[in-house]
């Protein structure tokens, strides 16, 4: 019946075969693991803010979420694509990807058998990409969120959401993939680390300057004599989360070429689904025994969380590419660099506890790391191009190009952010007042006073006997 409907230029059936569905599946599970990830994203900070802020603060990073995943379907995934119109000399090729791939672009909505493979061969993979990425450019949002939940006024994120998504989108493009213009080059980021997670932190360093300390933080404050946060066991919860839901995001980070399943990553380094997938464990594992190590040393149990996730950011640029010994001695020192920074900025009265000293220090330090261990490595290109400028494998990671990376896209964050607070400033402002920090935005905004504070005695949200907690 296919080949009939076929020879009536129908449909096209190779567009279509089980092989495509199977690939399909791999990029749908990763999608899975993305949104296991945003629930656990929600659950860490919703359990690290005062309980005078949690449903505020949970709505606000949901709305960002989606202003991110409809700006990334909209034009973000044209913009990502663009590299690949480029290596496959595609006559105007950012105009020809918007035109493709916008929201109402006709290869994101043509069904896929209907679409000959001359036109686009794999377009069913291509298609359900979007939702995948679409994902973590919300994603970058929420992780912005945590340097500014509680202070910054939701008009002033929003708007923010909207134009990092944009931003995220174009440093995804010259970043993350296998021929944009730094990664063709050599720069090399399995994971997304520049535009996920060194971006928001370049962006939260500056927001944070500009905001300035919540109440309580560092000091006693008229109305909150501590800053004291939720429930630890939601924060573990969501720390459990993505620790579950990012292998199967390992997973679509690879690409997957005849003969039957030949992997390698996203960068087209040589690698295999068995490496990565140790890697990422030993990342995790590595972080969190050294993380142990220092939390029973300074009897502070918020490095029992930071430590895994300094290791897992610190490896997540080489997943592909390293051995995996080299991932769990590498993950292993991240805590300590961490740790260093986490005290620093307390020090300093710099109130931003999780994007500066894990994403921004233990990104940084992963991705210079894989330029010193894996100096010269073939990537870059895409697979069964041979020659010219984007040929397979062509290029190879240094150190030089690490850090042109690292200084783009966490000086992208700072610059956005920079362009964005002036804007704020000069016009409706973009601190929530103290008085309104103090009181809770669950009841200033919402009208929700806390219960729990009514039936206790102690300083406002928590038992006058509970540990003050700066997670």
């Amino acid at each position: 019946m296919l080949n009939l409907l076929a020879q009536a230029g129908e449909i096209f059936p190779e567009q279509v075969t089980t092989n495509m569905l199977t690939q399909n599946l791999v990029y749908a599970s990763g999608t899975v693991g993305a949104l296991m990830v945003v629930v656990g994203l929600v659950m860490l900070d919703a359990a690290s803010v005062r309980r005078l802020n949690v449903f505020n603060s949970t709505i606000e990073k949901l709305v960002g979420f989606f202003i991110g995943f409809a700006t990334y379907f909209g034009i973000g995934f044209a913009l990502w694509n663009w590299q690949y119109n480029d290596a496959f000399e595609v006559a105007n090729p950012l105009g020809q990807s918007i035109e493709d791939w916008w929201l109402g672009g006709t290869l994101a909505n043509d069904l896929a058998q209907n679409v000959s493979p001359d036109v686009f061969p794999g377009l069913n993979n291509f298609q359900i990409f979007i939702f995948f990425l679409a994902v973590f450019a919300g994603i970058v949002n929420i992780l912005l969120h945590f340097a500014v939940s509680e202070r910054m006024k939701a008009s002033a994120y929003f708007i923010t959401c909207f134009v990092a998504t944009i931003v995220s989108s174009l440093l995804s493009y010259l970043t993350w993939g296998s021929v944009g213009p730094l990664t063709n080059e050599g720069f090399h980021d399995f994971f997304g680390v520049g535009f996920v997670y060194l971006f928001p932190a370049g962006m939260a360093l500056v927001f944070v300057r500009m905001l300035g300390k919540r109440p309580g933080m560092f000091e006693a404050h008229s109305k909150v004599a501590e800053y004291r946060t939720g429930n630890l066991w939601t924060l573990s919860t969501g720390a459990l989360l993505i620790f579950a839901g990012l292998p199967m995001v390992i997973l679509s980070c690879l690409f997957f070429f005849d003969p039957e399943a030949l992997a390698v990553s996203v960068t087209m380094a040589d690698t295999s689904v068995g490496i990565a997938f140790n890697n990422y464990g030993l990342s995790w594992a590595g972080g969190a025994l050294t993380g142990a190590i220092i939390a029973y040393r300074t009897r502070k149990y918020s490095y029992l969380l930071l430590g895994p996730f300094a290791g897992y950011v610190a490896g997540a640029a080489a997943m592909d590419v390293y051995e995996p010994w080299q991932m769990f001695l590498v993950s292993a020192g991240a805590p300590f660099l961490s740790y260093a920074v986490y005290e620093f900025l307390g020090r300093k009265n710099v109130d931003d506890h999780k994007l500066l000293p894990v994403f921004a220090t233990a990104g940084t330090y992963g991705l210079i790391m894989v330029g010193l261990i894996d100096w010269g490595t073939a990537k870059g290109g895409y697979f069964g191009i041979t020659e010219g400028d984007y040929a397979f494998q062509h290029a190879e990671i240094t150190l030089w190009w690490q850090l042109i990376g690292i200084a783009v896209c966490f000086g992208a964050g700072m610059l956005t952010a920079a362009v964005l607070g002036f804007i704020f400033n000069k016009t409706f402002g973009m601190r929530v007042s103290d008085e309104h920090q103090a009181e809770g935005l669950d009841n200033v905004l919402w009208e929700l006073p806390d219960e729990y504070e009514t039936h206790t005695n102690g300083a406002r949200g928590a038992p006058a006997d509970r540990q003050p907690t700066r997670t």
